[in-house]
C-alpha cells in the first residue's frame, strides 16, 4: 500500500482501510514514511516525532493510533508512505540522510550522476520486508536506473518529487522486450510489478523515493538488461 497525507489545521489519522481487514492499519503491517513538504510530526502512542524535509520514519507493526501533523498550516508537511505486510514487530526509528548508506553513481557525461540514499534498508535498521530510500539526480543529469533492471523477487514503487514546475518525468516500464512509458508530474507515484523494468528520463533533474517489498532484503538482487536489448 502506498499513499500520502497533507495535514493542515487538524491532525490526520491513518485509518484502517477495508483492504487491511483489521481494527488498526498496522495490525499486521509495517510502515515507512518520508516528509517531502514543510516541517511536521508523526504522533503515535502519546509521543510526537518531528520530521523535517527529506527525513524518514519507520514504524513497526502493532495496534497503535498514528497521526500526521503539520507545524505550519501555511507550509504544510507532505507525508509519503509505503506499507507492507509484517510477520513481527521491529522498533520504530527516525532516519535522516546522515544515517543513510550513501552511494554516488553515474556521471555527468552519461546524464545520470545521482546520489542514492539507502535509508530504510537492513544495513541501517531491521524490517520484515520493506525497503525505502531516496535518489537525488544532480544538476545536468536526467536518467535514473540505467541500464535498467527487474527484481524477480520484489516489486517496487517510485515517487517523483522536486520536479520543477513546467517539467515532467518520462517513466519507462514493462517487459524489457515490450516497454511502455508514462509521463509523470511532481508528487506522483508509479508501481512496477516484479517483471517490469523501472527507469526514467526527464526535462530536468529531480528526486524520487523508491520503495520495495517482496521475498528478500538484498538490495543488490537485480536482473540487469542492456540498453541495446530494450524494445
Amino acid at each position: 500500500i502506498t499513499g500520502g497525507a497533507m495535514p493542515k489545521e487538524v491532525s490526520l489519522r491513518l485509518e484502517p482501510v477495508d483492504e487491511v481487514k483489521a481494527a488498526f492499519f498496522l495490525h499486521r503491517r509495517e510502515l515507512g514514511i518520508f516528509n517531502v513538504g514543510g516541517p511536521g510530526r508523526i504522533r503515535l502512542a502519546g509521543e510526537s516525532t518531528p520530521l523535517a524535509y527529506k527525513e524518514a520514519f519507520y514504524i513497526g507493526s502493532g495496534d497503535r493510533e498514528i497521526f500526521f501533523e503539520s507545524d505550519d498550516m501555511n507550509n504544510p508537511a507532505l507525508f509519503y508512505f509505503c506499507s507492507t505486510p509484517a510477520h513481527r514487530n521491529y522498533p520504530d526509528r527516525k532516519i535522516t540522510k546522515s544515517d543513510a548508506l550513501i552511494a554516488e553513481m553515474g556521471s555527468v557525461e552519461s546524464a545520470n550522476h545521482r546520489i542514492i540514499n539507502k535509508m530504510i534498508v537492513r544495513e541501517v535498521l531491521e524490517t520484515c520486508q520493506l525497503q525505502m530510500g531516496m535518489t537525488e539526480l544532480r544538476p545536468g543529469s536526467v536518467w535514473n536506473t540505467m541500464p535498467p533492471h527487474t527484481h524477480g523477487r520484489r516489486m517496487e514503487v517510485y515517487f517523483y518529487f522536486e520536479v520543477p514546475e513546467g517539467n515532467a518525468v518520462c517513466h519507462f516500464m514493462g517487459e524489457p522486450k515490450e516497454t511502455r512509458h508514462l509521463w509523470m508530474k511532481n508528487n506522483e507515484a508509479v508501481l512496477s510489478p516484479q517483471w517490469s523494468i523501472h527507469a526514467a528520463t526527464a526535462t530536468s533533474n529531480y528526486t524520487f523515493i523508491w520503495g520495495m517489498a517482496g521475498e528478500n532484503l538484498d538490495y543488490g538482487d537485480q536482473d540487469f538488461y542492456k540498453q541495446t536489448d530494450l524494445r
